[in-house]
């Protein structure tokens, strides 16, 4: 039987990219195919291409077949030193993607993208929150504007539309994808309990302090087929979160709790240092609690854990204009950190 939707997921092993392929392939009339340079397990439901967005030649030898695609979800990143190489490589992928879709798929009809709080300048310091969807630009470069002008500039007069989503800190589950908040935190909170020592928040006191919020990989995966499916979020932009924001200082207890662990005053604590000797002692806790064997370096970007530890300044994003357009998903986060601690445990990432 034929369905109404054909889908394909860009950056299929990503959390972002496996949530929304995921989400995709839960519906009942979508075919869903995750795109992605190395292979890792697939949901159910998803079938995978090995293809290299870089390689304008592979994506046609690739795609070239598949003339019936309607929706392209695109969670493909490539990560660069400067902000210029960012530009530049991450607009090639969705370019190459997006041109030769076009050629041999005239069923088109939408592009999702996700974008994210660097367009509001979270990466820099400290910026005007809430931040919403029609604050001004910072200065280029910057990937996220380049990948949506050269969308608005491609689909100028056709048939298909794009939506992008601005996430925070998604949390989720990806096999080897170490980008990930919820991870760093779970990673770094079984290794404090196999030292024996209380669960600190490694961060600065500013950081604790102020205002923060996250996405659940779920809830962007939500967004992003009701955007591929609803007239509202044509060509438009909207912050996707959780829904509410908290405190470290409140927070951090809490997940204390659901590790069964005591809390200590925080200390700064630079986690790409002091988490660069504890190869040996993770090996060592797969080994008693048989454990997937990830290896160590691939479960966790320490230094992004960092960043968003050290943080001090409140991120907040408005997602009124979501709900407005008839997105209302949410989730209250110490339930979503709960909820994901468990499927680490269910998973066998951690003990």
């Amino acid at each position: 039987m034929s369905t109404t939707n054909v889908v394909l997921v860009a950056g299929m092993h990503g959390v972002s990219g496996n949530a929304a392929a995921r989400a995709w392939a839960n519906t009942s009339d979508a075919t869903v195919y995750g795109l992605s340079r190395r292979d890792a397990h697939l949901p159910e439901g998803v079938e995978g291409i090995k293809v290299d967005l870089l390689d304008r030649h592979d994506v046609e030898r690739k795609l070239s077949g598949r003339r019936d695609v309607t929706h392209i979800v695109f969670a493909a990143y490539i990560e660069k030193a400067s902000a210029a190489e960012r530009s530049e490589i991450n607009v090639a992928i969705l370019k190459n993607l997006v041109e030769v879709v076009e050629t041999v798929s005239p069923t088109l009809r939408h592009v999702t993208f996700y974008q994210g709080g660097k367009a509001y300048g979270s990466d820099l310091g400290p910026f005007k929150t809430p931040a919403r969807e029609d604050d001004p630009r910072l200065m280029s470069p910057n990937f996220y504007y380049d990948q949506e002008d050269f969308l608005r500039r491609q689909q100028a007069g056709k048939a298909w539309h794009w939506t992008a989503l601005r996430p925070e800190a998604i949390i989720g589950y990806a096999t080897g994808n170490p980008m990930n908040l919820g991870m760093a935190i779970a990673v770094y909170a079984v290794i404090s309990k196999a030292l024996n020592i209380p669960l600190r928040f490694p961060g600065s006191p500013a950081a604790y302090g102020a205002l923060y919020q996250v996405s659940s990989a779920d809830v962007v995966a939500k967004a992003t087929v009701w955007a591929g499916a609803t007239e509202a979020a044509r060509d438009n932009i909207f912050n996707i979160t959780n829904g509410d924001q908290f405190r470290w200082q409140h927070m951090w207890p809490r997940i204390a709790k659901m590790f069964d662990m005591e809390v200590a005053d925080p200390v700064p604590m630079p986690l790409t240092s002091y988490m660069a000797d504890k190869t040996e002692l993770w090996s060592e806790i797969v080994a008693r609690y048989d454990l997937l064997g990830t290896p160590y370096e691939k479960l966790v970007s320490w230094d992004f854990a960092d960043f968003i530890f050290n943080s001090g300044f409140d991120n907040v994003s408005s997602t009124i204009k979501a709900r407005k357009a008839g997105f209302v998903e949410c989730i209250d986060t110490e339930d979503m950190f709960r909820n994901f601690f468990a499927s680490l445990r269910n998973r066998k990432v951690i003990p």
